[in-house]
């Protein structure tokens, strides 16, 4: 492993006395590796003591990388920002401003794997329902969820999906599987729309897809993880933002706006959906 990659390990998941020593031993301190600088990774990671030892040791802040995201613009995101005459667009500042909100209005969900969700932009729970062609299972008949662990809906379980309107559209939340996160559910949702859909796999970590007027157009995605140097500037950001929160990456991705953790913890309607292969069309 290269000293150059040690650095960049150091500046995204070490200390600042990690990355001192990595200093130490690396030539060039503004060295590219996957898209970004080490001063990009540790912006990113908001480590700011090591921020302050990369640029005393000559890191460029103003260095144009990761689409139109230097490391001092990347840090106008951030609680330290770096002196630059780089700006963020309204547009940005708005989802800097709304990230803070919707990572406070979910309060930390989840607190463990194995649920399966759909983020559905600009349609309703009576249209998301429609489109699965779902039973709505009637109030009185709703059983006992609080212990999602004993399969309350018991032959039908892995059938069985929550649906609650939020503000941008409708979220499906299944606690104890996969359903909701499967390619016919996110296709027949995503008509006319967009769907981020996503799996939080106990083994593997999350798995998201995003489906489009009904075509896939990104799959084995990891929502709440480090940005891709072939992202676009809003998907950049938004990575940034959103690190380690991937259930609001999804909501923000497609423009939802919870304003609380109900629609993921007590949905406000149960559905059955037929009994069929969500695999394959």
């Amino acid at each position: 492993m290269g000293e150059f990659h040690r650095l960049h390990l150091a500046a995204a998941f070490g200390t600042a006395q990690e990355v001192a020593a990595r200093l130490e031993q690396t030539d060039d301190v503004d060295v590219i590796f996957d898209g970004r600088t080490a001063l990009w990774q540790a912006v990113n990671a908001r480590k700011f003591d090591s921020v302050e030892l990369l640029l005393a040791a000559g890191a460029d802040p103003a260095r144009p990388m990761m689409s139109g995201w230097s490391p001092a613009r990347l840090s106008l995101t951030t609680a330290h920002p770096l002196a630059t005459d780089e700006v963020l667009t309204p547009e940005e500042q708005a989802a800097v401003e709304e990230r803070d909100r919707l990572v406070a209005a979910l309060a930390g969900f989840p607190e463990a794997d194995g649920f399966s969700l759909a983020c559905v932009a600009g349609i309703d729970a009576g249209e998301a329902t429609r489109r699965l062609k779902a039973y709505v299972v009637p109030d009185d008949e709703v059983p006992d969820v609080t212990d999602w662990w004993e399969e309350p809906f018991e032959d039908d379980n892995e059938l069985a999906i929550g649906v609650t309107d939020v503000p941008g559209g409708c979220v499906l939340m299944q606690p104890w599987y996969f359903t909701a996160s499967t390619p016919v559910v996110a296709n027949r949702l995503s008509a006319g729309t967009v769907v981020y859909a996503m799996y939080a796999n106990p083994k593997s970590g999350n798995q998201g897809r995003i489906d489009r007027d009904g075509e896939i157009v990104g799959w084995d995605l990891h929502p709440g993880g480090s940005p891709s140097e072939a992202d676009t500037t809003s998907e950049v950001l938004l990575a940034h933002l959103y690190a380690h929160d991937a259930v609001a990456y999804c909501c923000a991705y497609v423009g939802l706006r919870p304003e609380d953790d109900r629609a993921f913890t007590e949905p406000n309607r149960w559905l059955l959906l037929p009994d069929r292969d969500y695999w394959h069309a």
